[in-house]
């Protein structure tokens, strides 16, 4: 969290995933350019640029697969959760790789052209009504674009300058990059291949990231959020005695929000289940040094009026609740956020 805008907020965790990506990077680009030369096969020989070309955007490709696995990843073990909390810093690393795989196409291949070099590259080959020879270097451009610009707005001040919604869904462009670069690789390199190893690559990243999606939506709904039961005009969320201390008991409202019912110190409070900053979920977080921590970036709120603490600004909506015969009863109806509610103790 930060008061001020800054261009990164370094501390050892950062550090440490920075420098495990970086040190991934190098050796997938050291491993792709020195050793596989002896094991992949081309219909006609490449030169050691083309080659080059060639390691970044696998790279960039097993870098993008990454980025969209760590999320089914985090739903269907929490281990995977430290993952989320630097993931920008691996889609912004992922586009530097991307520019570079572009960049050697372009200086290989469009050197002399006497048009700009983008010009050229999207130009040359407009035969968008074929399968064979399908001008794929415009998909490819296209994914780029989209890195770069998901990058560009990767910071948190973009966060708060377009909304927390509407920043999610422009990030959500980062499945319509993933396709493109499917397409891509798929009308371009794979036509190439007399080796195996490439395509098998490919197909096999490709297919775990869409079975892990799959896996965690089917488990999500499996073991998703209990809608919560009316009782009169407040809603039921589950007995009190099931709540354990520091933890949370989430559950679905008739609006379609999901409210957190937090145990902390023996009393009940309930907060928003969606964090104010990308709307994580606060009810899968812990209450630390009495606050609850979202388990995605950190950010923290007090349980009894869902602000953060000093001098951060960030607010969440509370809801009233009470305790009958044992049951943990909501009012569907929020809170502004930042409004306090006195706790109700267990009895």
């Amino acid at each position: 969290m930060s008061v001020k805008y800054i261009p990164v907020q370094w501390n050892p965790n950062k550090w440490i995933y920075d420098g495990i990506m970086l040190a991934g990077v190098a050796a997938f680009l050291w491993v792709f350019i020195h050793v596989t030369p002896e094991i992949l096969s081309h219909e006609r020989p490449i030169n050691s640029q083309v080659h080059n070309a060639r390691a970044f955007g696998a790279c960039a490709f097993l870098m993008l697969s990454i980025i969209l696995a760590i999320g089914p990843l985090a739903k269907l073990d929490t281990r995977f959760m430290p993952l989320l909390y630097n993931r920008r810093h691996f889609g912004v690393m992922t586009a530097f790789v991307a520019t570079a795989h572009a960049g050697y196409i372009l200086n290989w291949y469009f050197a002399f052209s006497f048009v700009p070099k983008w010009d050229a590259l999207i130009l040359s080959n407009t035969n968008y009504g074929q399968l064979l020879g399908f001008p794929f270097e415009a998909l490819g451009a296209f994914a780029l674009v989209i890195l770069l610009i998901l990058a560009a707005t990767s910071h948190d001040f973009w966060l708060k300058f377009l909304t927390a919604p509407v920043w999610k869904r422009l990030h959500y462009l980062i499945y319509l990059a993933y396709v493109s670069v499917v397409a891509h690789i798929s009308l371009g390199i794979l036509q190439d291949q007399q080796s195996l190893f490439l395509p098998v690559f490919f197909i096999v990243t490709a297919f775990l990231v869409a079975l892990l999606h799959v896996w965690a939506y089917l488990a999500e709904r499996k073991t998703g959020d209990p809608l919560a039961s009316a009782e009169g005009d407040w809603m039921r969320i589950c007995q009190a005695d099931e709540i354990d201390e520091g933890r949370a008991r989430i559950a679905l409202l008739p609006d379609g929000k999901r409210v957190a019912v937090f145990k902390h110190e023996g009393k009940l409070s309930a907060i928003s289940n969606a964090c104010a900053h990308q709307n994580g979920p606060l009810g899968e977080g812990r209450i630390i040094d009495c606050l609850v921590t979202c388990p995605w970036h950190g950010f923290q709120y007090r349980v009894t009026d869902g602000q953060s603490p000093a001098p951060f600004t960030e607010k969440i909506p509370t809801y009233n609740l009470r305790v009958q015969d044992g049951a943990v009863l909501v009012d569907p109806k929020a809170n502004p956020p930042g409004t306090h509610v006195d706790p109700v103790e267990v009895s």
